[in-house]
């Protein structure tokens, strides 16, 4: 009967290491992953936060109405109005 209660306590306390080094690693993943959400929250929203882009001011305008006169006057192509118009609009 010894011989069985000592593999009893044995099997007891392999299994309550095993339980408690489980739990451990655990809770120690989830603080990292909860880490690495703080982390990227912040990010995120600086990415939602970003202000809508601003309306193109007056002298692109005017610059836009001539590239457009041009083009209807034919002394500019297509190819080269919409190169011209993706300049002024980055600017």
């Amino acid at each position: 009967m010894p011989g069985l209660v000592r593999g009893v306590a044995r099997t007891a306390v392999i299994a309550g290491t095993a339980t408690a080094v489980s739990n451990r690693v655990s809770r120690r993943q989830a603080g990292r992953w909860a880490a690495q959400e703080q982390q990227a929250a912040p990010q995120q929203e600086a990415v939602y936060a970003q202000p809508a882009p601003a309306a193109p001011q007056p002298d692109k305008l005017a610059q836009l109405r001539e590239l457009g006169s041009l083009r209807d006057q034919g002394v500019l192509t297509e190819a080269e109005f919409e190169a011209q118009k993706y300049k002024i609009l980055a600017s």
